[in-house]
């Protein structure tokens, strides 16, 4: 092992501290540095591979479903934020401004895009007239500022990377029905290529994003028990277009509003990945996301023949598509088994002489550790299955959490006893009175997460307050 390289610094146990474990992660994983700039990030490359690879699969899903990739400005005029009263009340302690061009105060002052609903509002003003001009179904992959109080890499920065899908429909039923859409595309990507189950249900008022008719949500359960919300979509209704005046002409030759919807994820997918999968030893990468899939490890590839039947192996990998990387460094095998455990990659491929002699190499599964000795002939098709194995198995793992920390509760006593137990999911009925959704928070220190799609009646009283129950909600602590 080359002088100046050491073995991978240990991680805080998770059960230890797990925020320092989440801190630890980021860092010894490179997928993030701090900077001089309060509150925001460098993504480091490992980190912004495991963004393009999220951004490559979901862009690929919002095309298969008709959408269209724009580009907005990033600066919003004050005059134009006005627009929509709602909008600026729910966006105001956390959106940043320019007062200044150059040397000269601006009569207008202008936002840094917290979220694009006025500019998208304004652009449709424009371009909508007929009804042959809808539905306008948009997206864009860019970053937004908010000035949050308190940041930690990827789940809460000043600025950070999102896609913001923005649609326009001629009625509210077609609107609706792109809502839950693109809900139900969130949940598949979350499920099949972050191996992350999710929750998918409605927010309460009080809960909903500023000037929505409703908000929906995916809510993940991280490994520590608090939840996540992993993505939300929203139904604006025409209140948005009655505000920006976007009228057209429907097929009666009547001027009528559209209505709309806007949906997004961020980059705090990564850190639901991070403390969904992740163990003391580091990232556990689901495949479909990771930068690297398979790493190739020669072993005393000092001896003839080593570095080059590796080389083969990776070529051949390579050409079978998947993203492969074989590390011929000087570091010793046990640092390199190490670091890439560290940084999560699926799979390891280990190849040495004795090996090659006996035609056949060792296939390491990070999410289990399990080595399986495997044909050189069969390497193709043996990769494929332990890749496959690793997203089930991880995936069944994280459901296996989410169960063993969701608690069926009727009374505010049994929440509080259920919580004794560890943070996670509370299922509890409740009346709908946005008190009560206070109270249960005040008294317990769960809130709100969201009104899942599928009910259950757990009793016919209100959790908090004993009248008649309206509905089932999920309640949890929240990143």
């Amino acid at each position: 092992m080359a002088k100046d390289k050491k073995m991978v610094t240990a991680i805080t146990s998770m059960d230890e501290d797990f925020a320092q474990w989440y801190t630890d992660i980021c860092k010894k994983a490179e997928l993030v540095e701090y900077t001089s700039v309060k509150g925001c990030m460098v993504i480091r490359p490992y980190g912004y591979a495991i963004w393009e690879n999220i951004q490559r699969i979901l862009d690929g899903m919002f095309k298969a479903t008709g959408h269209e990739n724009v580009c907005m400005p990033m600066f919003i005029p004050e005059s134009l934020l006005q627009k929509e009263k709602d909008h600026v009340e729910g966006f105001a302690p956390e959106v940043a401004w320019v007062t200044h061009g150059g040397n000269e105060k601006l009569e207008d002052r202008l936002c840094v895009r917290p979220t694009s609903e006025t500019l998208f509002c304004e652009h449709y003003a424009n371009i909508v007239h007929s009804y042959r001009d809808l539905p306008k179904l948009y997206n864009q992959w860019v970053s937004v500022v908010r000035w949050e109080k308190t940041t930690r890499p990827f789940l809460r920065s000043r600025e950070f990377l999102w896609q913001e899908g923005h649609t326009i429909h001629a009625t509210a039923e077609e609107a609706i029905e792109e809502t839950e859409r693109m809900l139900n595309v969130y949940a598949q990507f979350c499920e099949e290529s972050l191996a992350m189950p999710v929750v998918k249900g409605k927010k309460t008022e009080s809960d909903k994003f500023a000037g929505a008719v409703s908000t929906y949500a995916i809510e993940a359960l991280m490994h520590d028990g608090k939840a996540l919300q992993a993505g939300t979509s929203h139904y604006f209704g025409d209140g948005f277009a009655k505000a920006f005046d976007i009228q057209y002409t429907d097929k009666d030759n009547q001027r009528v509003y559209p209505h709309q919807t806007s949906w997004g994820v961020t980059t705090r997918l990564i850190g639901a990945v991070i403390m969904t999968h992740g163990d003391d030893n580091g990232l556990v990468l689901p495949p479909a996301v990771a930068p690297t899939q398979i790493v190739i490890i020669p072993v005393a590839q000092h001896k003839e023949g080593v570095l080059e039947k590796a080389g083969e192996l990776r070529d051949r990998l390579a050409a079978a598509g998947y993203r492969v990387k074989l590390d011929d460094s000087e570091n010793s095998p046990g640092w390199k088994f190490a670091e890439y455990e560290m940084k999560g990659v699926p799979l390891r491929v280990e190849i040495g002489p004795r090996d090659i002699e006996e035609d056949q190499c060792v296939i390491a599964s990070r999410w289990n550790g399990e080595k399986t000795f495997v044909p050189l002939a069969e390497l193709e098709s043996a990769a494929a299955q332990k890749l496959q194995e690793a997203h089930d198995g991880m995936f069944a793992k994280a459901l296996e959490n989410q169960k063993k920390r969701t608690y069926a509760c009727t009374t505010i006593d049994e929440i509080n006893k259920a919580l004794e137990q560890g943070d996670g999911f509370i299922k509890a009925m409740w009346c709908g009175d946005e008190a009560c959704e206070d109270a249960v928070k005040e008294q317990t220190g769960v809130g709100s997460r969201c009104i899942p799609f599928d009910q259950e009646q757990l009793s016919d009283k209100c959790v908090c307050c004993g009248k008649p129950a309206k509905c089932m909600v999920y309640w949890g602590k929240a990143y």
